[in-house]
């Protein structure tokens, strides 16, 4: 089987045999998502003998129907499954092979460039009417109304990469002092989020504030999830797995401060095991006729 993730202007595609095992993997960048994820394919070198499944982060996002229909007609004479989300798909994986096998009601949080969620109820996998399934970036969190808001969604303008710099950025501009402005040379464009991790773990004040604010967002995200779908297991990838020394006890805190107590008792919180992949296993694996499809 393959799987294959479209990011912003990034495709990543993985070979998957019938365990979860990762035969190959490979990564390619095009502005054509298309080519991106065709030039990703290539460099697997080997062939679909099973399905071919298609993630996508933003599956509304532009240039995603075109880069499917591509990868459709390269495959033709395969089962190429309809587009999945990145989130769905990597509950999907995680539930398969990850942190979370063997459970059959799994919810998926991550946050990277983008805040994704996925569920899988009784081992199968919600997509939701129209594939929009736990869109998580789009949580209201914040009455507050922004422009950045209407964009991306109030969860993934808050605790996304981008935001998570921003919040910083605009402590330093109001005269906050952190040695992230002194690591960039006083360039506030060229920092990332890693600068604020690394700081934050260096014991700077206002990074550590920014990430305190940041697991808050997390933790409330989580329990919503958590509150609706009622999950065994709550898997949260992306940053909160990367960096699990600053993010995982303050958001397993802030999930079980804002549920009530036979809700938290019942439910582990693990961070996820795929890394970078697991968007890619689920893809293949939500094409496998084998995985039950989407509810």
């Amino acid at each position: 089987m393959i799987g294959v993730e479209l990011l912003d202007g990034r495709a990543v595609a993985v070979s998957v045999d019938a365990a979860g095992r990762v035969i190959a993997r490979a990564a390619a960048e095009h502005s054509d998502l298309g080519v991106a994820a065709n030039h990703a394919i290539d460099q697997l070198a080997t062939t679909a003998d099973g399905a071919v499944g298609v993630a996508a982060a933003t599956p509304d996002a532009a240039g995603v129907a075109d880069a499917v229909n591509a990868i459709g007609r390269r495959f033709a004479g395969v089962t190429t499954h309809r587009l999945v989300s990145s989130g769905t798909a990597a509950a999907l994986a995680e539930a398969w092979v990850g942190a979370a096998r063997g459970a059959r009601d799994v919810a998926f949080f991550g946050v990277g460039d983008h805040a994704i969620g996925g569920i899988v109820r009784d081992g199968v996998p919600v997509t939701g009417s129209r594939g929009r399934a736990a869109s998580v970036g789009w949580l209201a969190l914040n009455p507050v109304e922004r422009e950045d808001y209407r964009r991306a969604g109030c969860l993934e303008a808050e605790v996304g990469a981008v935001g998570i710099v921003r919040r910083l950025v605009w402590r330093i501009k109001a005269g906050d002092r952190s040695r992230v402005h002194d690591r960039v040379g006083g360039d506030l464009t060229a920092i990332t989020l890693e600068h604020v991790l690394t700081a934050a773990r260096d014991g700077d004040g206002v990074s550590i504030s920014v990430m305190r604010d940041t697991a808050k967002y997390l933790g409330m995200a989580g329990a919503n999830l958590v509150a609706v779908f009622d999950p065994e297991v709550l898997v949260l990838g992306g940053v909160m797995a990367t960096a699990a020394d600053l993010l995982l006890d303050p958001v397993r805190s802030e999930v079980a401060r804002r549920l009530p107590k036979a809700m938290n008792d019942s439910l582990t919180i693990v961070p996820a095991l795929l890394g970078d992949d697991a968007a890619a296993i689920g893809a293949a694996r939500f094409a496998s006729p084998t995985a039950g499809g989407g509810a």
